[in-house]
């Protein structure tokens, strides 16, 4: 569940993408779709927001900058091979026959 950060109330335009850049504020930028050369992305609201680790910053469909916990994968656990007993054959021994002795 995400919770509010920032009440902003941001406007949004069709064919710019909205997102919190590296310095905290609420940024627009031209979509890559049908883009013409020059013009970077514009600062919308300075805010200054200060992220916390594990949490993903966004601008919510009210247009306020909201937080929520990021949803990370679980650890596997490891498959322990079991080692596989293998018999080993037992070798015919090779037994010599004594020659018997004449008399």
């Amino acid at each position: 569940m995400a919770t509010k950060v920032l009440k902003c109330g941001i406007k949004r335009e069709k064919g710019y993408l909205y997102y919190l850049d590296k310095k905290g504020n609420v940024s627009k930028a031209k979509m890559a779709r049908g883009k013409k050369k020059g013009g970077g992305p514009t600062v919308v609201v300075k805010s200054g927001i200060q992220r916390e680790k594990g949490y993903l910053y966004f601008i919510d469909k009210q247009g306020d900058v909201a937080k929520a916990k990021m949803a990370r994968g679980k650890k596997k656990k490891k498959k322990v091979a079991k080692k596989k007993v293998v018999k080993k054959k037992a070798k015919k021994k090779v037994v010599k026959k004594k020659a018997k002795k004449k008399k």
